[in-house]
């Protein structure tokens, strides 16, 4: 997804240091952690253990729904699990199942049709269920909205125990029934999904019923399947039960579950939640989507290798034969979005659309357009709905708003589903967009993409890929970093998986990465020129090798903020002519220490508080300058010279501010203000150095430098030096050009004021110019040819040149 807008959270750099030091973090996982609201190194941690439990005990009314479960197990009391058909659904009626059996229930269990019965509990199948002989009807993953049923229910004579997770009804009325739902009854985490809600309900049944409550743990690898498959946020207990939950299913006995996994061809070793949502999730799905939604609670369940075979088999045919439906009602649904243009929310229809599948369709259009949309399946005089939502537009809540236009609706923020009157369906679609136009600011309809951390390509290696995993599991609510490289460019890209997919190389600050872009055929147009690129990094394992690679998340047009220019004179021959009066000796001559070995700063001021440097040396520059920027704190850039790095860095990074080294050591105080200063340029003489080491206690500096910069900073030295060409080129202009403004003769060639003044200090010591200040003009003298040696100026100069070069030899000798 190109043409993102990035938003990126301010991340302190003390916030994400003390993380690093407490918890022995890399860098860009501190980052992660800060811009995720978890600065604090306790809270950090306890995330990263990701340990959290709470007992089911303390949830309200939990002892009376396990003593109603318990009594129509010890007589034997006929007792139907009633589902639902997705895999959250599937899994905790198989949850349930199983632990009534073990505790010698008479069990069965009813899963909905989607197309006969709808979601949720119906008033026929209470009829029916009744008319059979249940005498206990314990709901998984439904009826919390379900007050007129459970009221039918009560009256033919069955006992009602709701368990589900979903939002009750808006006016606030509950079913009549004993109720097992976290949010109502809940203490502790209420996000957990109905499976995770009958496990905690299975552990007490087993403690209530004489067992070891630790038998219920035998469903986790379910547990995990649909906590990942029903995008409830993993944050919280989630994440413990999702952890536990996938190192259950690597190891899982289940015949079904290791049939499944051999059908979508996954090594058991390596599963992990992408595993469960691409993989595992959308099979058990998708036989409730078209066919027979209990195919996935038998599989669950069997302990017939055989059987558990055949019905995997099944499981994957309904999966293509789903992928196929998708594509035709995507293409139509694409054509009728064209048709109606753009709105704040879509609600699209048609016959021949499979209710089954819209839910799906719905997802790929909000990711492809960024607009809340409602997929409406129309059969006979009515239709069935399923919506979803960006994050900013509250879907149930739109839907909720509607309701006098609904038959029956319910579901989530971000997910929702409805029941509808065919005749209903276009001023249902006129009152969604225009609750949606109401709730909606022009900024929540663009694409935006969070950025947690900011890296170069040469930190992007295996290490932090492995380290970044102690944050998984990753999805709703937590989801895969989202990494930042800076003005990347993305260059050699190849063709993968028949051209659907592209593999190629990220280039940043002298570091390079492998990187794959799935989904895409082409890299975006101006890639191999540079543009800010968004990864996720990954541990990519192949033939029994493991490697990093960036898989491509989407880029940004660059548009930086502006880049303040600190230390420019205002006034450039006044400037110039200033230089007239330096003292020949400043800065000249330093100790063999300074000018021969590495960079080490002295700090002659520093005090207690004053942290040392930060060495960036050999990563990448713009990643350091962008995330300090990011930081939130201010920042200068420090440079051997302003104008010609202004030209390089312009419409590539900004928001911070940049000077010379030669105008900080003239004027410390242009810093002032400044948390962060960057040594982007080496500071190769002792003036520059002396600047860096008296900065201030509340200045940090971060050295960036590397061999390219050296370099750098050795031309510019080459260049400002008083050398006899530039004295015979300025010499000439002012020959050529009498009438001409002082000014613009000396802007020649580039001169910044400081070398022009300086040229122009040699000519007068040598007696080849006069300087009228007051006139603001120059004048030529005859003079026989100069020797250069004469000039102080001169003298100094070359001294300067000298120091520089010794320094930078000297560094380069202490990196190799």
């Amino acid at each position: 997804m190109d043409d993102l807008r990035l938003d990126i959270a301010t991340a302190p750099l003390e916030a994400c240091e003390r993380l690093e030091r407490e918890l022995g973090l890399r860098a860009p996982v501190a980052q992660v952690l800060v811009r995720r609201g978890l600065a604090d190194p306790a809270a950090a941690g306890a995330f990263l253990a990701a340990d959290e439990r709470h007992d089911i005990a303390r949830w309200a009314g939990i002892d009376q729904a396990v003593a109603l479960v318990l009594g129509h197990v010890e007589r034997r009391s006929p007792i139907v699990v009633h589902g639902d058909y997705d895999c959250d659904g599937v899994a905790a009626t198989a949850i349930l199942v199983r632990v009534l059996r073990e505790l010698g229930a008479e069990v069965g269990w009813y899963l909905p049709s989607r197309a006969e019965d709808g979601y949720g509990l119906a008033s026929h199948t209470v009829e029916r269920l009744a008319s059979e002989g249940a005498g206990l009807l314990l709901t998984a993953d439904c009826a919390i909205t379900a007050i007129e049923e459970v009221e039918l229910a009560r009256g033919l004579g069955l006992d009602v125990v709701v368990t589900d997770h979903h939002r009750p009804r808006a006016d606030g009325l509950l079913p009549d029934a004993a109720l097992v739902h976290p949010g109502v009854c809940g203490a502790g985490f209420a996000d957990l999904c109905a499976a995770a809600v009958a496990h905690k309900l299975a552990g007490a049944l087993l403690a209530a019923g004489g067992l070891d409550p630790a038998g219920a743990d035998e469903d986790l690898d379910l547990v995990a399947l649909a906590t990942v498959a029903d995008c409830v946020p993993l944050q919280g207990e989630n994440r413990r039960l999702v952890r536990e939950g996938i190192a259950a299913l690597r190891r899982t006995r289940r015949p079904g579950l290791r049939a499944l996994l051999r059908v979508v061809r996954a090594d058991p070793a390596t599963v992990d939640e992408t595993t469960i949502a691409f993989r595992l999730a959308p099979r058990i799905n998708a036989a409730g989507r078209l066919h027979r939604a209990d195919a996935g609670v038998e599989l669950l369940l069997t302990g017939d290798p055989g059987r558990a075979e055949a019905i995997a088999a099944e499981l994957d045919a309904a999966n293509a034969e789903r992928r196929h439906i998708e594509t035709r009602i995507l293409f139509e649904a694409e054509a009728q979005l064209a048709e109606r243009g753009d709105r704040a929310a879509h609600v699209l229809a048609a016959d021949g659309w499979h209710s089954g599948v819209i839910g799906i369709v719905a997802s790929r259009l909000v990711e492809r357009h960024n607009r809340p949309v409602v997929m409406v399946a129309l059969d006979g005089e009515r239709g069935t709905g399923s919506g979803r939502s960006i994050p900013a537009f509250d879907l149930l809540g739109g839907l909720d708003a509607c309701s006098s236009l609904l038959v029956r609706h319910g579901g989530h923020r971000a997910a929702a589903g409805c029941t509808i009157e065919r005749d209903r369906v276009s001023a249902f679609a006129e009152a969604l967009a225009a609750n949606a136009e109401a709730a909606l600011r022009p900024d929540d309809l663009i694409r935006r993409a969070r950025v947690d951390a900011v890296l170069g390509a040469d930190e992007a290696g295996l290490d932090l890929a492995v380290e970044l995993g102690r944050l998984a599991p990753f999805g709703v609510g937590n989801p895969a970093p989202a990494l930042l490289v800076p003005a990347a460019r993305l260059v050699g890209a190849r063709p993968m998986g028949e051209g659907q997919h592209i593999r190629f190389t990220v280039e940043s600050g002298g570091g390079r990465a492998a990187a794959v872009a799935f989904g895409r055929p082409r890299l975006p147009d101006g890639a191999e020129d540079g543009i800010d690129a968004v990864f996720s990094l990954e541990v990519n394992r192949w033939n029994g090798a493991e490697s990093a690679r960036l898989s491509l998340r989407g880029t940004a047009p660059r548009d930086p903020a502006a880049i303040e220019l600190l230390g420019r004179p205002r006034d450039f021959l006044e400037a110039a002519l200033a230089e007239l009066d330096a003292d020949d000796a400043h800065d000249v001559g330093v100790d063999s220490e300074q000018t021969c070995g590495a960079y080490a700063p002295q700090y002659a001021s520093r005090s207690a508080a004053r942290q040392p440097p930060r060495d960036r040396r050999g990563h990448g520059i713009l990643a350091t300058i962008v995330a300090l920027v990011a930081s939130g704190e201010p920042v200068v850039v420090a440079t051997a010279c302003e104008e010609r790095r202004l030209r390089a860095l312009e419409g590539r990074v900004g928001g911070f501010a940049l000077c010379s080294w030669r105008a900080l050591a003239r004027d410390p105080a242009i810093a002032t203000g400044a948390a962060h200063l960057v040594a982007l340029d080496p500071p190769a003489l002792a003036d520059w150095r002396a600047a860096l080491d008296e900065l201030g206690d509340d200045v940090r500096a971060h050295l960036a430098w590397g061999e390219p910069e050296l370099r750098f900073t050795e031309d510019v030295l080459a260049h400002d030096h008083a050398s006899r060409t530039a004295l015979a080129a300025l010499y000439r202009e002012l020959r050529d050009a009498p009438g001409a403004p002082l000014a613009d003769v000396l802007r020649g060639q580039g001169r910044t004021a400081a070398h022009a003044g300086l040229l122009l200090r040699v000519l007068v010591d040598l007696g080849l110019v006069e300087i009228d200040r007051a006139g603001g003009a120059a004048r030529l003298l005859d003079a026989p040819r100069a020797d250069l040696g004469r000039s102080a100026a001169h003298r100094a100069s070359l001294a300067r040149l000298e120091e520089g070069r010794r320094w930078l030899s000297g560094t380069r000798l202490r990196a190799a």
